[in-house]
């Protein structure tokens, strides 16, 4: 009898547990990136990323990013950008405009799968000055595979 009150209580532990997880997520609706100090870019797109250095303001440009990053992307890809396997592991993106054609492909059409959401189309919410902000802040968080 004992070891079915035990067995039951650990049932109940791992479907809180997996509850937990479920519902860690919170509130994902983007949050804001103020982007004082970087150069606007306006509404087209850039091709590459404008803050990346030698730009003027690439320090606060990755000061930002990783702001920004940690409120918005941080949830999915992992603190400073090691990812835990959920969603691809962000510093290893190719440096440069090849990294760059990758996100920003990603960051304006998302990533749907057999018709989930695996990643909103964040430029829905962030600005092109925030994005590349990040893609800034990724940059310096680079590691090689």
């Amino acid at each position: 009898m004992n070891n079915k009150n035990s067995l039951r209580g650990l049932l109940l532990l791992a479907g809180l547990a997996v509850s937990a997880l479920v519902f860690a997520h919170g509130d994902v609706t983007p949050q804001a990136v103020d982007t004082k100090g970087l150069d606007p870019l306006g509404k087209d797109w850039r091709d590459s990323n404008p803050y990346r250095a030698p730009y003027a303001n690439n320090k606060l440009a990755v000061e930002i990013g990783a702001s920004a990053y940690t409120q918005n992307c941080a949830r999915c890809h992992g603190l400073e950008a090691i990812s835990g396997g959920i969603a691809p592991d962000l510093r290893k993106l190719d440096p440069g405009t090849e990294g760059d054609e990758w996100f920003k492909e990603r960051v304006i059409n998302g990533a749907v799968r057999d018709g989930a959401v695996y990643m909103p189309k964040m430029a829905d919410y962030i600005s092109q000055e925030g994005l590349w902000a990040i893609r800034s802040y990724l940059e310096s968080k680079h590691v090689d595979e």
